[in-house]
């Protein structure tokens, strides 16, 4: 009697076994890593609502009725009218709810007016658009002056290095708020003459971190390897050495910025930067500091109190926001973290 022989079909290989992971790239990875931080996200939202309701400082002062230069005396020292309309909103003050319309200007003035009764809400927005483009334009004129010196003294070594240093040495032993204390009471202080001052004083970090980076950048086998090939020095440094340097140049900028604000309004603060009418954060603030602690002879409160909150905040928030992001991109750029996270 024969035995049936039986046969065992072959085990069907499921389709979805199939790799079709593509590998991260070096910014994928670096993207991943920065969704992951809460702390850096929440600040970069913060810098861009200041950043876009400073572009739209000129929309939005129109559609309240309001303009940062026009003055109404009559007016002084308003309160917010936010306090008052909070206040009923919370239930706090049961009366009938504040009017929109405020005397005869019909006009309510949201975070009150100053000494001259300019609108403070108004002055905040346009005060955003000049401190904040001086911090940037500032910011990468001294990024792109740090990072040439930088790459040239690391690259070249040297005679090259030695006078650059030396250079660097020097000025970094005078402290930068006395170089701009000496050129504006020299100069009269515009936002372009500050932004030039404020840009070609703040490369020295740069030129020193780069210079770190290109001398080990350029002993490595890439770069060894385009020279061998007969790469021209500036072909290495700007396809090379200036790029695999990025994380250094996005994280000095983001850094620089708030500490070219932090600049401004020590200057404006001390009265040597940008003149009024002209508004920035830090003029701002000097004013509201003549008046801080005038009281109102009716209530005996402080009159000017609300002009200190405004820019005090915006200038704290934006400086400990920009130090965040500028935290936030260095842990995302470092390769060297990129099991940790």
């Amino acid at each position: 009697m024969a035995l049936e022989q039986t046969t065992v079909p072959p085990l069907a290989v499921p389709h979805t076994l199939v790799l079709t992971n593509k590998p991260q790239s070096y910014l994928d990875m670096a993207l991943a890593r920065l969704r992951r931080d809460p702390l850096t996200l929440a600040a970069l939202a913060f810098v861009l609502a200041v950043g876009l309701l400073a572009a739209a400082a000129a929309p939005i002062t129109a559609a309240l009725g309001v303009d940062p230069n026009q003055t109404h005396p009559a007016n002084h020292f308003q309160q917010p009218y936010l306090i008052p309309y909070l206040q009923w909103l919370l239930g706090v003050d049961t009366n009938t709810a504040p009017t929109l319309l405020y005397r005869s200007e019909g006009v309510p003035h949201w975070l009150g007016t100053d000494q001259l009764g300019r609108d403070q809400l108004a002055r905040l927005l346009y005060g955003a658009r000049v401190s904040l483009s001086i911090a940037l334009v500032a910011a990468a004129l001294s990024v792109v002056l740090g990072v040439m010196v930088g790459t040239l003294a690391g690259y070249f070594g040297g005679w090259v290095d030695d006078i650059v240093m030396w250079l660097i040495t020097t000025l970094t032993t005078i402290p930068d708020i006395y170089l701009l204390i000496i050129v504006s009471a020299i100069f009269r202080p515009t936002p372009a003459t500050l932004t030039l001052f404020l840009g070609f004083l703040g490369w020295f970090g740069t030129a020193r971190l780069m210079r770190g980076n290109v001398l080990k950048v350029r002993s490595l086998e890439y770069t060894t390897a385009a020279r061998a090939l007969g790469a021209s020095n500036m072909r290495v440094m700007l396809r090379h050495v200036i790029p695999n340097s990025l994380p250094i140049i996005v994280v000095s900028t983001t850094v620089g910025i708030g500490a070219l604000i932090s600049a401004e309004s020590v200057l404006s603060f001390l009265g040597l930067g940008v003149q009024p009418p002209t508004a920035t954060w830090g003029n701002m603030l000097y004013r509201a500091n003549e008046f801080v602690f005038l009281r109102d002879p009716a209530t005996k409160g402080f009159m000017g109190l609300h002009l200190l909150f405004g820019p005090g905040v915006l200038i704290t928030l934006t400086v400990l926001s920009f130090y965040l992001i500028g935290d936030g991109l260095r842990d995302a750029l470092d390769p060297m973290l990129k099991n940790k996270k």
